[in-house]
């Protein structure tokens, strides 16, 4: 599996949809048909199923995941200072992966970096965003700022 995956599977427990697809797109499309047939027969009947719809929505928030608490809570773990809320490189080491120039360009690759990968300054900001953006869109609760 890719860089990606990996880091989603740190982060999501191994019941979360995201950590069970690899963090593709494929568990958003696969919760949007779930959630689709769910609102159907309810919008068929008057306002009381209506009530029904709201308590669905509200299961999927449950299903999310505080990404700044499980990496706020390795951070007090680790031994090391390590500034995960801006670093590519240090949120990879956090997450015991390999956070090599070449590691970061293979994520950089997966996640189709259009960028000059040998200015490293500029590929790691964008990953960063990326991959916090990606948490997000897989179900994690990322700090507003630490997204585009």
């Amino acid at each position: 599996m890719g860089i990606l995956s990996n880091i989603f599977h740190k982060i999501f427990p191994s019941s979360h949809p995201a950590a069970q697809a690899g963090g593709q797109a494929a568990p958003a499309g696969g919760q949007q048909p779930a959630q689709q047939p769910a609102q159907q027969p309810a919008q068929q009947p008057a306002q009381q199923p209506a009530q029904q719809p709201q308590a669905a929505p509200a299961a999927a928030p449950m299903q999310q995941v505080d990404v700044e608490a499980i990496l706020n809570g390795m951070q007090q773990q680790a031994g090391q200072q390590l500034n995960w809320r801006t670093s590519i490189v240090d949120l990879m080491k956090l997450l015991g992966l390999d956070s090599s120039l070449q590691a970061r360009k293979e994520l950089a690759a997966e996640l189709h970096y259009t960028g000059d990968t040998n200015d490293s300054a500029s590929m790691n900001i964008w990953l960063h965003k990326q991959v916090m953006n990606k948490l997000a869109e897989n179900g994690g609760k990322v700090p507003a700022d630490l997204k585009d």
